[in-house]
C-alpha cells in the first residue's frame, strides 16, 4: 500500500519551505516596498522589474482548463529536468535508496541520479522496446523510491503497453515516474486521468515538443495533491521567469495552431515511415508514436558524419545499449523530410 510518509525523506517533511514576499501578500497594491525589488522599472520595453508568480497559478489555471485536471494537481518546472531533479531530492537519501530505470531510455534520469548521490537499478527493455516486468521485480527492494517509465520512449520513439505500466502501479509502494514528453503524436492516450486512481503516479509532461517552446524551459508535472504539495516544498521560490510565464499563457491560448503541427508532424512521419525502408543503407524503421524515428542503418558513424558535412544534424544513438548502429531523426518540416531523404540518397549511392 502507497504511504507517501513513508517514502517521503525526513529532512523534507521536517523543511520549512522559503517563504518569498510574493508568497506573503497576495492582493492588489499600487506601491510595492516589500520585495527590494528596482522601484523604478526595468531597462527594457517591458516591466520586469518585479517577481514572478511563485506559482504561476495564471498558466496553471490555462493547463488545468486544457489537460482537464486540477491546477492543484500541477506543478511546473524549469523544464521536466527540474521535476525529474525534485523527485531525488524529496524522496531519496543519498547514497541509501535506489531507483529502477528501463534502458534505453532518457539519459537524464541517471544523470539526476548521479548527481543526488542515488544508486541505479537497470531493468533493460525487451527486443521488442517494452517493459520487462520480471526484471524490474527483481532490481526492486525495500530502498526502492522511484521508477522511471518514458512512455513514448526516448530513444527508441514506441509506446510502453499501458496494462504493463498499470502493473508496475498497482504493486509498487513507491512513486511510479510516467514521462509522457511525446505523448502528443502516440495514439496512446496520457494517463493523466488515472491520477485520481494511482496515488502513486507522477506524470511527466512538456511545452518543448509539440508546443514548440523548447527555448523558454517549461515543464509540467501532474500528481496528487500531495505529491506537488511536496514539489512546492522543495523548489526554488521562483523557479519560472516572468517572460516565460507570460509567453507561455500566449502559447495555450493557440491550441489549435499547435494541433495543426501535431496533424503535420504524424503525416511526415508516416511519409519517412514509408521511404526510409527503402534506401539501401537503411536495415529498420521502428515503430513511433513520438515526433522522431528510431533508423538502424549499415553504418550509423559515418551515415552521421556524411550527413554534418551536408549540414544535417541527427543524433547518433548507436552506442546506446540495444540501438548498434542506429540514428535517432526527428520529424522537420516537409522541405527538412525532402532534404534529410535527398541527402541519405546521395550517401546510398557512393
Amino acid at each position: 500500500m502507497f504511504d507517501l510518509n513513508n517514502i517521503l525523506r525526513d529532512n523534507i517533511k521536517r523543511l520549512v519551505p522559503y517563504s518569498s514576499a510574493r508568497d506573503e501578500f497576495k492582493g492588489e497594491a499600487s506601491v510595492f516596498l516589500d520585495a527590494n525589488e528596482n522601484s523604478f522599472g526595468s531597462p527594457l520595453p517591458v516591466a520586469y522589474h518585479r517577481y514572478p508568480d511563485p506559482m504561476q497559478w495564471k498558466v496553471k489555471y490555462r493547463i488545468a482548463d486544457i489537460k482537464g485536471v486540477p491546477p492543484q494537481n500541477i506543478f511546473l518546472g524549469n523544464g521536466s529536468d527540474e521535476a525529474i531533479d525534485v523527485l531525488f531530492r524529496a524522496f531519496c537519501r543519498p547514497g541509501v535508496d535506489n531507483v529502477v530505470l528501463c534502458p534505453p531510455t532518457y539519459g537524464m534520469y541517471e544523470v539526476s541520479a548521479n548527481i543526488n548521490d542515488v544508486t541505479i537499478r537497470k531493468a533493460t527493455l525487451t527486443e521488442d522496446f517494452q517493459l520487462d516486468l520480471e526484471a524490474m521485480e527483481a532490481a526492486i527492494d525495500g530502498n526502492t523510491k522511484l521508477i522511471f517509465i518514458c512512455s513514448p520512449n526516448n530513444p527508441t520513439a514506441n509506446a510502453i503497453r499501458k496494462e504493463d505500466i498499470e502493473m508496475v502501479l498497482n504493486n509498487f509502494d513507491g512513486i511510479v515516474v510516467v514521462d509522457e514528453a511525446y505523448i502528443n503524436f502516440s495514439k496512446q492516450k496520457t494517463l493523466i486521468q488515472e491520477l485520481m486512481e494511482y496515488p502513486n503516479l507522477v506524470i511527466l509532461q512538456t511545452l518543448s515538443k509539440a508546443w514548440g517552446l523548447a527555448a523558454l524551459r517549461v515543464g509540467m508535472a501532474f500528481a496528487s495533491e500531495d505529491i506537488i504539495n511536496v514539489f512546492n516544498k522543495v523548489k526554488p521560490p521562483y523557479n519560472i521567469n516572468q517572460a516565460s510565464q507570460e509567453l507561455a499563457l500566449e502559447a495555450l491560448n493557440n491550441i489549435d495552431q499547435v494541433n495543426a503541427w501535431i496533424r503535420e508532424t504524424v503525416e511526415e512521419r508516416g511519409k519517412l515511415e514509408e521511404a526510409l525502408p527503402l534506401l539501401p543503407i537503411v536495415e529498420k524503421v521502428y515503430p513511433s508514436d513520438a515526433n522522431f524515428l528510431l533508423v538502424k542503418t549499415t553504418d550509423a558513424n559515418g551515415i552521421y558524419n556524411q550527413l554534418v558535412e551536408q549540414g544535417i544534424i541527427v543524433r547518433n544513438r548507436s552506442k546506446v545499449e540495444l540501438c548498434a548502429g542506429c540514428l535517432r531523426i526527428t520529424v522537420g518540416t516537409p522541405q527538412e523530410n525532402i532534404e534529410l531523404l535527398n541527402a541519405l540518397k546521395s550517401i546510398a549511392a557512393k
